[in-house]
Formats: structure tokens, sequence, C-alpha cells
């Protein structure tokens, strides 16, 4: 089964939606529009994963999920910081499509947001409850990515979109010693996701992110990495079948059975799909 492991849905709203800046971006985007998407690219069903920071987006996904047979698992958002975090996660348990949660941390100015006490507290709520845990960071994050997965051994994490490394530059340096760093711990995987729009959206090139593959092969394998279109946020820069290409090229010279872990198999794994 071929699975995307990262992309979003949501009804456009210009005030809340003020980081949408792109006019490919500015409008709804929901199962609808989805579908015919996967189907035309061999896709058998994705993972939602929030955008927006409120139990309603959550609520919101999780109806759609409950709706549409090829939404196989829903990352929400919950305050993870609340002293009421454990009262919150239960009740989304409720739901079997609800797989993990996700912080936007990448927007918090305090660079180790992660190690902060309380959403420590929230962390750790969630081994309880056997959910996942998205990290979505820009590079001067890393080295508090690192200390976090550190500090919570037993909680499935995932970073997203590589931790959003310059591909328009090529800058490895840095990058690179805290990816392995990540990649050395097991309960660490990461997603080949979100790449074409933190490259140069009008003229990036498949060969700009083959370094940065490279170091993510060789940091995670091919058990612990998995393939995110991050639709329709790529439609900044890429469409649908160029995003999985880039994937699918740079994995061909791989076993069948590596190639079809990380285009479905270990993101089946990891949330624990239905």
């Amino acid at each position: 089964m071929t699975i995307d492991a990262h992309q979003h849905f949501w009804i456009f709203d210009p005030e809340r939606d003020t980081w949408m800046t792109d006019d490919n971006i500015r409008k709804n985007f929901l199962p609808a529009d989805l579908a015919p998407v996967l189907e035309a690219n061999g896709v058998d069903g994705c993972v939602a994963v929030q955008a927006d920071q409120s139990e309603a987006e959550t609520s919101f996904l999780l109806q759609l999920a409950a709706e549409n047979d090829f939404i196989k698992g829903v990352v929400g958002w919950v305050d993870l910081r609340s002293p009421n975090v454990t009262e919150r996660l239960s009740h989304f348990c409720q739901y079997p499509l609800l797989k993990g949660f996700r912080h936007i941390v990448q927007g918090e100015p305090d660079k180790d947001f992660l190690l902060r006490e309380d959403f420590g507290q929230g962390i750790a709520a969630l081994k309880q409850f056997d959910l996942a845990y998205d990290v979505l960071i820009y590079p001067h994050q890393l080295p508090a990515a690192v200390a976090f997965a550190k500090k919570f051994p037993e909680q499935r994490l995932v970073i997203d979109h590589l931790a959003k490394p310059d591909f328009e530059t090529g800058e490895l340096k840095g990058w690179e010693q805290h990816i392995r760093a990540l990649g050395a711990m097991p309960h660490v995987h990461c997603k080949l996701s979100g790449m074409v729009t933190e490259a140069d959206l009008q003229n990036w090139k498949q060969d700009d992110f083959i370094p940065f593959l490279d170091v993510a092969l060789e940091a995670f394998g091919p058990g612990r990495l998995m393939f995110g279109s991050d639709w329709p946020v790529c439609l900044m820069a890429a469409s649908y079948p160029q995003v999985k290409q880039i994937v699918t090229d740079y994995i061909a010279g791989l076993s069948a059975a590596e190639q079809a872990q990380i285009m479905g198999g270990n993101a089946a794994a990891f949330y624990k799909l239905i």
C-alpha cells in the first residue's frame, strides 16, 4: 500500500491563514480535491496533518477522515502545555483515526521551545495513549530537537520535512550533524516531504535535494523514512506528480522491499494505520 504520510486540508480563512501568501493555496482544499490526485498517482491513502493550532482543526480533520476511507489517519493539535492535557487526549482518543499530534514549533520564537517543562509534560502524556508526535522545526531548532529526542526515548517521533534545510543554497553544515544525531536514535523517524517549498520555488531541480536525501538515508535507513507530499502547500512550487517523483527517482536503486517501506509501509507502522 502506498501512503502519503503528510498532507493537509483546509477551508481557507484569510484572517486565520495569514501564512498563506501564495495564490495557489489561498483557497479551499478538501478530500474531493485530493482523491482524484491520489488515484492518478497510484497512492492508496494519506495521513492528514494539522495546519491550524486549534482543537477545532483536529475535530475538522477527524470528521473528514470518518467520511473518506482514503484518509487513514489524522495528526491533530491539542495544547500540550495545558494542565488538562490528559483529559483532552482522552477525549480525542475515542476516535480511532486519531494517530498523533503536532505543534507548529517552527513558529515559536524560543529556539528551545521543545525543552520547555510544560510542553514536556504534554509529550509525556502522549505515551500513555500510544500516540505519535510530529516534530515541525527549522534547522536552528535542531540542537533542541536532539536534546528533546534524548529526553523522550520511548516516544514515537517523526521529523517533518527533513527539518526544512536550505535546499536553495545547498548548505549541509550544521543540519547534517544534527540529523545524523537524530537518526542514531531508533525511535526517531523522518519524512521526505516539504522539500520543494524550501528550495527555489520557480527554479528548483531534482539534483538540489540529493545531498540532503543522501544524509537522511544514511542517518535513518530505509526503515525510518516516509514519503509525504505536503499537498497542497507543495503546489506553490510543484505538482503532486513532480513531488512524488523526487522521492521515487531517488529511491529507485533500493530494493523493492525498501522502496515499499518508504512509500507506505513505514508510515503504516509508525502511525499504526487501520
